[in-house]
């Protein structure tokens, strides 16, 4: 199975449960659909065509890593962004840190490689997954992210994001990256 929306009802949360929860809570968005984006080459080859002129857009990569301790983290930095692990680990002030299998990424975010994003902490923070994003997404007026799938895309104002962290019981932990 791949992270389309076609397997999306093998998820814990599938992508349409997750959209109409953000339209319950009140929560605006755009969601943009594509062909299935697995990096953020392949992410940049169709933004053009979602992000709208003159707008503080936040596009998004994503990782998930598990540091020597076995604990899991969702760090959600700037698409352009160089990572150093040996470096974010010191940051995040853990060590060890490494990507965190398929399997593992399944049982703690309930998403598939190239799905990650934010909106996975609909999962993970019952899983007990740390989440960490890039002080960069407070200046922005858009942030750009898959709903739990590859082949869709929301906008959302940084502001209703916070908001569903709220509502999820998680508190983002800001990255100062340079």
């Amino acid at each position: 199975m791949d992270a389309s929306s076609e397997f999306q009802d093998s998820l814990p949360v599938s992508s349409d449960a997750l959209l109409a929860q953000l339209d319950a809570w009140g929560l605006g968005y755009v969601l943009h659909e594509h062909v299935p984006l697995r990096t953020v080459e392949d992410a940049k080859a169709v933004e053009a065509a979602m992000v709208v002129p003159g707008e503080a857009a936040f596009r998004v990569k994503n990782l998930y890593l598990r540091d020597k301790k076995k604990r899991n983290y969702l760090v959600t930095l700037e698409q352009d962004r160089e990572i150093d692990l040996k470096a974010l680990g010191k940051q995040l002030g853990v060590g060890g840190l490494s990507f965190g299998s398929a399997d593992r990424l399944m049982q703690n975010l309930g998403v598939r490689p190239g799905a990650v994003t934010p909106l996975a902490m609909i999962n993970g923070a019952e899983a007990g997954v740390r989440f960490f994003i890039d002080a960069a997404a407070k200046d922005a007026d858009k942030i750009y992210m898959h709903p739990l799938v590859n082949d869709r895309t929301v906008a959302m104002d940084v502001s209703d994001l916070w908001v569903f962290f709220a509502k999820i019981g998680v508190t983002p932990e800001m990255l100062s990256m340079t």
